[in-house]
C-alpha cells in the first residue's frame, strides 16, 4: 500500500473499467438500501416510501471512494556495529509493520474471509445476499445480526485510523471513533458506498491484505506482522494454521480474546475453532489439517509473547541517544516543512532511521562507567556521562550514562531516570552541569585572539580583583564590588608563570590575570561562537566567576567545543541521524553537516599546542592518555568539588566526561568509589574510552595537531631585562619604562649590598604580558657583612689585569 491519504471528499464518477461485480452492488444496494439498511438496524419499524426515498437521496450525496494508504506504523533506528548498519531501537504509536502479500501466510487470508465474509470473492463491495438473510432473521424476531463485508469494516477501519492520526483532542478522537462505528442508518450507507468505491480501484487481494495490515489485535498491536511477533514470536508468513485462526479470532473483540492475557485464553480458542470449522466448510483446509489444528491449545504451551519493543526504554542499547534522536524530530527536515509536520509524519511511523551511533564504543563508554560509577551508588546521588562526536563532522558517536535511560516509570528509580544528563534540557536531557577550568578553553582562545602568546608570563598570585573589562556593561566595566580573589587549587600564589605552564597545571589566578586583560564580553562570545550555551536555554553569564567554568553547558556541548580546536577552529554542529529511508522506500537526507569556521586555523592550532600539556607528565589530565600514539588535547576541570569533568581530543574524535552531583552536595574530594577519589574518577573513566577510540578501525587514525605559529608562541610580549645587582629604585625605574608594573616582594638574605636586587619573577629573558608585573626580591645584606668586603689580593677574581 501506498500513500496515506484518506480521500472521502473527492468524488470520481464510474468507469467503463469498473469491475461487473461492484457496479451491481452499487446499482443493487441503491435501490434497496433505504429498506434493507434501515431494516437492519431498525428491525421493528416499518418503513414508509418516504423514508427509502430519503436514504436513496443520502446514499446519491456520498463520496464514491476512500483511498487504501499507509497506516501508523513502526519507526526503526539502526546504529553502526563493526561498521554496519544494526537495529537497536523501534518507535511506533501503534504496533504495527505493514507487509507485503507474500509475506502472509495463505492460512491467515483464508481464515480472515471464513470469519469475515464467506462470500468475499463472489460480492461486488456489499453482501447483498448476506444483508438479506440478516434482514430477514432481523424481522422474524432471530438473533441481531450484521452483514458487514470485508470491503466495508476496511471503510470503517480507515475511518477510525484517520481520526487518530488527525485528531489530538481526546473527546474530539473519542466522539470520532464513535462515529464511525455508529449503528446509524446514514453512516451504513456511507460505508457501503465508500466499500464499493474500494472494489472499483483495488483487487480482491489489496483489499484484503489493507485489512491485515489496519486491523487491531488488542492493546497497541495492530496488524498481522506485529500479532504474529506479539502472541506467537514468530512472522505473519511462518504462521501454522492454529496460530492463524487464533489471530484473526481476536479482531472482532480484542479485548476479550487477545492471548496475551490467560483470561482470553478460552474465548480465542473457541472462536478459533468455530473458524476452523468454517475454513473446512468451505473447503479451504483438509479434515486432516483441521484435526490437527482443533489439537493445539491455546494455552501457555503455545502462546509465546514477545518482550516489549516500543520507545527507548527497550531499546537494545544506546538508550539515551534514542531518546535524543526521538527529541531531535522537530530538526529533521526531511520530514515535513514545519516542525509540526515533522512530528505528524513521524507518528505515521514506518521509517529506517540511520543513526551516527557507533554501538561498539557505546558498550565501551557504558560498561566503563558502570564499572567505575555504579548507579546504586547509596551516599549520594552519583551521576555520570560520555559524550563523544567525531571531529569535523559532528556526528555523534557514544552518549552514555550510569543511570538506565527508563520513561516507563517501571525501572528501580535508584538506578534510573528519564533524563539524559549528556544533552540540553529541550532534547531531553538535564539543566546541565558547571564545567570548572575545562571552561579555560574560551579565554585561552581569546587570549590568543588579542595577539597574546602562549610564552607569555602571566601573574598567578592570588590577588584581589576590583574590575574587568565588560564591553557590554555600563562604562565597559564590570565591578566586583567586595573585589574577587580567585584561589588557585593548590591554595597558594604560583608567581609568575607561563600560560603553557597556567594550562598544564590548571592555575586559577593565572587565567583569571589574563581575563582581566581582555574583555568578559569577548570571552562569553568566543564561548557562544564555539557552540556553546547553558543546557536550559539560558543566556551565558559573563561574570568573573565564569572564567573558572561557573556556566552549565551539557557534556555533549563541550565534547563539541573542543573538537572546534580540534578540528582546526570548524564548529560542526552535532548531528544523530545520517540517512532516512522513507515507507515509500525513498531514500531521505538526515541532518545536514552544519560546519562553519569560527576561529582562525592560526588560533586554533596554538590552542591545540597549549592543550596538549595537561595531558602529558605532570599535567592535571596526564592519566587519562591511553600513551598509544595518538596525539591528544585536552582540559580538567572541578567545579567546587561537586562536579568533575575531562574533555579529551584526537584530531578524529573529542570526548567529554561529566561525574559529579545529580542533586546534593557531596565533595568529590571527600569520597572514595571503589578505591578511587571521587574527583579523580574523571581519568580513570577517560582513558579506556580514548584507548578504544584510538583503536578503532574508523576512528584511530589520529594524526599530529598543526604547529602554532611562531608569534602566537611569543605573543605581544616584553623582553624581561636583567635587573639582579641593581638597586630598587634603578630596577623599578627600568621595568616602568618598558611598560611592565614593578612590585617588591620579599627581603632575603643574601651576599648582594642590602637594598639590591637578588632575583625577579620573571626571569631575565622571559617573555612577558604588557602591562604584566614584575616581582623581585630584595637583599638584607646580611651574608655580605659576615664575610666582609670582597677580596682585594693579588690573583683574587676582581684585581684589575688578573685571572
Amino acid at each position: 500500500m501506498a500513500g496515506t491519504d484518506w480521500m472521502t471528499e473527492t468524488s470520481l464518477k464510474p468507469t467503463a473499467s469498473s469491475a461487473f461485480g461492484g457496479l451491481l452492488g452499487l446499482l443493487g444496494f441503491s435501490v434497496i438500501a433505504g429498506v434493507l439498511v434501515a431494516a437492519l438496524f431498525t428491525p421493528m419499524i416499518a418503513i414508509t416510501s418516504k423514508a427509502t426515498m430519503g436514504a436513496l437521496n443520502v446514499f446519491d450525496r456520498l463520496p464514491e471512494y476512500v483511498t487504501l494508504g499507509q497506516q501508523s506504523q513502526r519507526t526503526v533506528l539502526y546504529g553502526l556495529r563493526a561498521g554496519q548498519p544494526v537495529q537497536f531501537a523501534q518507535i511506533y504509536d501503534q504496533n504495527r509493520q505493514e507487509v507485503k502479500w507474500d509475506a502472509v501466510s495463505d492460512f491467515a487470508k483464508d481464515a480472515l474471509v471464513a470469519a469475515e465474509d464467506v462470500r468475499f470473492y463472489r460480492h461486488g463491495g456489499v453482501d447483498l445476499a448476506g444483508i438479506a438473510r440478516a434482514t430477514l432473521n432481523n424481522l422474524a424476531g432471530k438473533k441481531l445480526q450484521g452483514a458487514s463485508s470485508i470491503e466495508q469494516q476496511l471503510v470503517k477501519q480507515l475511518a477510525i485510523q484517520q481520526a487518530i492520526a488527525t485528531i489530538t483532542d481526546r473527546k474530539k478522537l473519542a466522539a470520532a471513533k464513535a462515529a464511525a462505528q455508529a449503528t446509524t442508518l446514514d453512516r451504513k450507507l456511507r460505508e457501503a458506498k465508500l466499500a464499493v468505491g474500494l472494489e472499483k480501484r483495488y483487487s480482491k487481494h489489496q483489499i484484503l491484505l489493507a485489512y491485515l495490515n489496519i486491523a487491531g489485535f488488542g492493546g497497541n498491536t495492530y496488524g498481522i506482522e506485529a500479532a504474529a511477533q506479539q502472541y506467537y514470536s514468530t512472522t505473519a508468513k511462518a504462521l501454522t494454521l492454529a496460530q492463524a485462526a487464533s489471530l484473526i479470532a481476536i479482531v472482532q473483540q480484542p479485548n476479550l480474546r487477545a492471548p496475551g492475557s490467560p483470561d482470553n485464553w478460552q474465548r480465542n480458542q473457541s472462536r478459533r475453532d468455530a473458524i476452523l470449522g468454517s475454513m473446512l466448510d468451505e473447503s479451504m483446509i483438509s479434515r486432516q489439517q483441521f484435526d490437527e489444528a482443533i489439537a493445539v491449545p491455546v494455552d501457555a504451551t503455545t502462546v509465546k509473547l514477545s518482550a516489549a519493543t516500543n520507545g527507548c526504554s527497550y531499546a537494545s542499547a544506546a538508550k539515551p541517544f534514542c531518546d535524543y534522536v526521538m527529541n531531535s524530530v522537530k530538526d529533521l527536515t526531511s520530514l515535513g516543512a514545519t516542525p509540526a509536520a515533522r512530528q505528524a509524519a513521524w507518528e505515521r511511523g514506518g521509517y529506517s532511521v540511520y543513526t551516527t551511533i557507533d554501538l561498539d564504543q557505546q558498550e565501551v563508554a557504558e560498561a566503563d562507567l558502570a564499572a567505575r560509577t555504579p548507579a546504586r551508588e547509596t551516599r549520594f546521588a552519583l551521576g555520570s556521562a560520555v559524550s563523544t562526536v567525531q571531529v569535523g563532522t559532528g556526528r555523534i558517536i557514544t552518549m552514555a550514562q550510569n543511570k538506565a535511560f527508563d520513561e516507563t516509570g517501571l525501572a528501580d528509580p535508584a538506578e534510573s531516570t528519564a533524563i539524559n544528563f549528556n544533552t540540553d534540557k529541550r532534547y531531553g536531557g538535564s539543566s546541565g552541569f558547571p564545567t570548572g577550568s575545562t571552561y579555560k578553553l574560551f579565554t585561552l582562545v581569546n587570549w590568543l585572539q588579542n595577539g597574546h602568546g602562549l610564552q607569555e608570563y602571566v601573574d598567578a598570585n592570588i590577588r584581589s580583583y576590583r574590575s574587568f573589562p565588560s564591553r557590554c556593561d555600563p562604562g565597559g566595566v564590570y565591578t566586583v564590588a567586595r573585589g574577587y580573589s580567585p584561589k588557585n587549587d593548590s591554595g597558594v600564589s604560583q608567581g609568575q608563570m607561563n600560560v603553557l605552564a597556567a594550562t598544564k597545571g590548571s592555575v586559577n589566578a593565572a587565567f583569571v590575570n589574563m581575563a582581566s586583560k581582555l574583555d568578559l564580553c569577548d570571552i562569553r562570545d568566543v564561548a557562544t561562537s564555539m557552540g556553546v550555551h547553558n543546557a536550559d536555554d539560558s543566556e551565558l553569564a559573563h561574570d568573573p566567576g565564569t572564567i573558572l567554568g561557573t556556566n552549565t553547558p551539557s557534556p555533549l556541548t563541550m565534547a563539541n567545543a573542543y573538537a572546534t580546536v580540534a578540528g582546526g577552529g570548524k564548529l560542526c554542529q552535532p548531528i544523530a541521524v545520517d540517512r532516512i529511508i522513507a515507507p515509500d522506500g525513498k531514500e531521505l537526507p538526515g541532518q545536514a553537516q552544519s560546519c562553519s569556521q569560527v576561529i582562525s586555523p592560526e588560533v586554533a592550532a596554538a590552542a591545540a599546542f597549549d592543550l596538549q600539556g595537561p595531558l602529558q607528565p605532570g599535567g592535571t589530565g596526564a592519566s587519562a592518555n591511553p600513551r598509544d600514539g595518538t596525539p591528544l588535547l585536552g582540559k580538567t576541570g572541578t567545579a567546587e568539588a561537586l562536579h568533575s569533568y575531562m574533555v579529551a581530543a584526537s584530531s578524529q574524535t573529542s570526548t567529554a566526561v561529566w561525574i559529579g552531583n545529580i542533586t546534593g552536595f557531596q565533595n568529590l574530594r571527600r569520597i572514595s568509589i571503589g578505591g578511587t577519589l571521587a574527583s579523580n574518577l574523571r581519568t580513570a573513566v577517560m582513558r579506556p574510552i580514548l584507548a578504544s577510540l584510538d583503536a578503532s578501525a574508523v576512528y584511530g587514525a589520529g594524526h599530529a595537531f598543526p604547529e602554532p605559529p611562531p608569534a602566537l608562541l611569543r605573543g605581544s610580549t616584553i623582553r624581561m631585562p636583567n635587573v639582579v645587582g641593581q638597586s630598587v629604585s634603578a630596577a623599578k625605574r627600568l621595568v616602568e619604562q618598558i611598560g611592565l608594573a614593578f612590585a617588591q616582594g620579599e627581603v632575603v638574605s643574601s651576599a648582594l649590598p642590602a637594598g639590591t636586587v637578588v632575583s625577579s619573577d620573571p626571569s631575565a629573558g622571559s617573555s612577558i604580558s604588557r602591562g604584566g608585573t614584575v616581582t623581585v626580591t630584595v637583599s638584607d645584606g646580611a651574608a655580605a657583612r659576615k664575610t666582609g668586603p670582597p677580596d682585594k689580593h693579588p690573583g683574587g677574581g676582581d684585581h684589575p689585569g688578573k685571572g
